[in-house]
């Protein structure tokens, strides 16, 4: 198939040129890698990435195409793509649309045929920077002057952009268990695993207050994953401190982690180039256990901040390099982790965390 000529400028000066895929166009935002071999279409709608430029490291892309099942929410919201080969046809039976026409309907801008391997072993050694992808503009002076344009990821603030608008439920009116879930980005297998335990879920917009949840009634409160720079999201710390006063169960994944982190005291930074796959090791303090987990995230919370505080205690840490990857309240019923223990397709050596949480709320 003959393409258009795009072009992929990062903020540090470096260009790649390629070809289009996806909606014709020019988009930007902060570029980054996932190591993940499977499960393009559950990446592109995690709602966590946000605003990202996807640098898919699996040289093959689109080969079995798309189906309507496998989405973390109702459309993509990354800023664009960029793989090494691009796979206009699908081989998968079951697929209802291919790649292409899939990033076409929901406008993602992508561009192929670059050196990946070339371009993430750059980013892992200059870090996580702005960039922009183009079939529009021929003229690099043009095409800087619309990067410049791009938001820094430092400092953003989009949970709020990408919530729910309005609660909906999720799961069985009827089971015994109710859980109320803030929506920072929240993805949709994780309310599926929920709900398959047994919980009937009502999510909430990020800015609910903790008096509007509690007339539900219900008896946890989980803390979603979502995109954006935790230290600017005082408005979600602020209720996370009012739920941990309600000493009712608390369980945070990603996002949710860094909020739980922030809200005991703990502080959050941006990562060189962050955690973005499906195969980083972690280790389980408290049974001395690996796990392979899958994982997504720009920032972290800071590791100094815990050895003096008497409210926060380690309970993961990432093996690859150090950092924290869970925590828990020492005497409140909280626990996060920096990872998905819902991911799917990926490792299921985390689904232990959801049967915690049930065990929490059932003591």
């Amino acid at each position: 198939m003959n393409r258009k000529k795009a072009t992929l400028l990062l903020a540090d000066g470096t260009v790649f040129y390629g070809t289009l895929v996806g909606k014709d166009g020019t988009n930007g935002g902060e570029i980054c890698f996932n190591t993940g071999m499977t499960g393009y279409q559950e990446i592109y709608t995690d709602p966590s990435y946000t605003g990202q430029i996807i640098v898919n490291t699996t040289p093959h892309i689109g080969n079995y195409g798309t189906i309507d099942t496998e989405v973390e929410s109702a459309h993509p919201l990354i800023a664009g793509i960029v793989v090494s080969h691009f796979s206009d046809v699908h081989s998968r039976i079951d697929a209802t649309k291919s790649l292409q026409a899939y990033l076409e309907e929901h406008g993602v801008t992508g561009i192929a045929d670059v050196d990946t391997r070339k371009l993430v072993r750059h980013l892992r050694s200059k870090g996580a920077m702005n960039a922009i992808i183009s079939s529009e503009y021929d003229n690099l002076e043009d095409l800087q002057a619309e990067l410049d344009k791009v938001p820094s990821m430092a400092g953003l603030e989009l949970s709020s952009k990408v919530s729910t608008k309005e609660p909906y439920f999720f799961g069985d009116e009827n089971a015994e268990v109710k859980v109320a879930c803030i929506d920072y980005g929240i993805k949709l297998n994780i309310l599926r695993n929920l709900a398959d335990r047994g919980v009937y879920c009502k999510v909430f917009p990020a800015k609910t207050s903790v008096a509007e949840m509690e007339k539900w009634a219900p008896n946890a409160y989980f803390l979603s994953n979502g995109p954006g720079d935790p230290a600017v999201m005082d408005y979600a710390v602020e209720t996370t401190k009012e739920l941990l006063e309600l000493n009712k169960p608390l369980f945070g994944i990603c996002l949710g982690h860094q909020l739980l982190a922030r809200a005991c005291g703990v502080g959050t930074y941006k990562m060189h180039h962050g955690h973005r796959g499906l195969n980083h090791p972690i280790k389980n303090v408290k049974t001395g256990k690996s796990e392979i987990t899958s994982q997504n995230h720009g920032f972290n919370i800071t590791k100094e901040d815990i050895s003096d505080n008497p409210n926060v205690e380690i309970t993961h840490v990432h093996l690859n390099d150090g950092t924290i990857a869970g925590i828990k309240h020492t005497s409140k019923p909280a626990f996060s982790v920096q990872y998905h223990p819902e991911s799917s397709p990926g490792p299921h050596d985390s689904r232990y965390l959801f049967d915690e949480f049930l065990a929490l709320i059932n003591n």
